[in-house]
């Protein structure tokens, strides 16, 4: 065994989770590029804010075909609740080791490989992403195309199309690691033990915003320190309208209380549900 497939086998046993609301075409999308990862998840979940019937026939389809393990957690529509559905999730999770993603993405086929790379005990990852025009989203979407052409027009935030290695590894503990702003909650991954220590998302947070800044303070409150994907774990966003943001002003408040108080636990969080034994 080579020493590269050597360091993959002594990598986490990883669960991937992908947050989803009625849009199954994307949904596709994100699940065909799973399916050309270099290195594969372990499990996928799917963690669905209450997606009609298009959705699950869709999943249902894929689970057929789909080379890991692919399973399906629904919620009733009752509005916008992420961070209780990736709550559900966590909690079904069967793995050590959590990836999470939103189901408007397209992963690059090395994104699983560098998490897995970049994974270290007491630490969680924030990753970027890359923003893709509403034409070139309506593009894929039609052909059903996963692999991105290096000089595909059409892509803003250029800086994150970049796959470097030897600066994903630099920039790990270089990029603004105590700035829980810098972070996108489309593209993090956590040590599950450490979500159950802080109770996972704070389900408080109603409607668009901040839920994963919050759970990234809280992380940090306890000792647990943000390192930063740049250069790797590359994901390619599919244009859609802004989501409604009206609860925005509220949750900023609530991320506020987090950061002054040094809160560590959230009481509406993961323990409301029953914890698949990892």
């Amino acid at each position: 065994m080579d020493m590269a497939a050597a360091s993959l086998n002594s990598k986490p046993k990883t669960s991937l989770i992908i947050s989803t609301y009625n849009w199954p075409e994307a949904l596709n999308l994100c699940l065909q590029s799973v399916c050309s990862q270099s290195v594969l998840p372990d499990e996928v979940i799917i963690a669905d804010d209450g997606s009609t019937i298009e959705t699950f026939d869709m999943i249902e389809e894929m689970k057929r075909r789909f080379p890991v393990p692919l399973v399906h957690v629904w919620q009733e529509d009752d509005g916008f609740q992420l961070a209780k559905i990736r709550n559900k999730a966590i909690a079904r999770a069967s793995h050590e080791y959590i990836v999470q993603v939103d189901g408007d993405l397209i992963l690059h086929e090395n994104f699983i490989e560098d998490h897995l790379e970049l994974s270290k005990p007491g630490t969680f990852i924030a990753g970027s992403r890359v923003i893709m025009s509403k034409e070139l989203s309506e593009k894929l979407l039609f052909s059903k195309e996963t692999r991105m052409g290096f000089f595909v027009s059409g892509m803003s935030n250029i800086m994150n199309r970049f796959w470097i290695k030897s600066l994903r590894n630099y920039f790990a503990d270089h990029y603004k690691p105590h700035d829980i702003r810098k972070l996108r909650g489309c593209n993090m991954a956590f040590w599950r033990q450490d979500l159950i220590r802080v109770n996972g998302y704070n389900e408080d947070f109603f409607g668009w915003g901040r839920e994963d800044n919050e759970i990234a303070a809280r992380l940090i409150n306890i000792g647990v320190y943000k390192r930063a994907m740049k250069f790797g774990g590359i994901v390619f966003h599919l244009y859609h309208p802004e989501k409604c943001r009206e609860r925005c002003i509220e949750n900023e408040q609530r991320l506020a209380q987090t950061v002054t108080n040094k809160i560590i636990y959230c009481n509406r969080g993961v323990n409301q549900y029953e914890y698949v034994t990892v």
